[in-house]
């Protein structure tokens, strides 16, 4: 088989939080459910299993303020030392350190990206650059931190669902937290 017919050796890798009634946007103001400890260690491992992040620019956004100067633990300090590449047409001189801006055919940009020797990447939230990399096939694995709380209100941005071709998915792992939160991990079936 020749190379540019053969997966690439890294895989994007999305991870979510949803809400029982579907919702994807500011779980930072859904009811409590109390933490469960091992969350952090589940969070941290994907990190470290990844040696690059991909962000759309709501999710950049709202990452920067929370880990740009926060350090000493194994998390902050991976994500701040790690290479960042946020999907925006607006943003010009981005603050947060080793953040790339991808503008433009961002789809082969990422593409290009997914075929360079390294670990995985991974992606956080699942909005308009979720649906962007699912669309074109870009997506390999999917993880969703199902809480148990109906979030209430959200308009039609702030949902998992959009219009588009069917995909398949199986599941490779689930996880039940003692808060309630599972952990669903799909890949996409073959």
């Amino acid at each position: 088989m020749s190379a540019s017919k053969s997966r690439p050796a890294r895989k994007i890798i999305n991870s979510s939080y949803i809400s029982l009634d579907g919702v994807i946007d500011n779980p930072d103001q859904w009811p409590a459910i109390g933490s469960d400890s091992s969350s952090y260690g589940i969070q941290t491992d994907l990190l470290m299993a990844c040696d690059a992040v991909l962000l759309g620019r709501r999710t950049y956004d709202a990452f920067v303020p929370v880990w740009q100067n926060k350090s000493g633990d194994p998390f902050s300090d991976r994500i701040n030392s790690m290479s960042k590449y946020v999907v925006s047409n607006s943003l010009s001189d981005p603050e947060w350190a080793n953040t790339t801006v991808l503008g433009g055919d961002v789809v082969e940009q990422i593409r290009q990206l997914k075929e360079q020797p390294g670990q995985d990447i991974v992606q956080y939230g699942f909005g308009p650059l979720a649906h962007l990399l699912l669309e074109h096939g870009l997506l390999d694995e999917l993880r969703l931190w199902v809480h148990p709380v109906f979030a209430g209100t959200a308009g039609p941005d702030d949902l998992l669902f959009r219009a588009g071709k069917p995909v398949v998915w199986e599941l490779a792992d689930s996880r039940t937290l003692t808060n309630g939160i599972v952990i669903l991990s799909y890949r996409l079936a073959e």
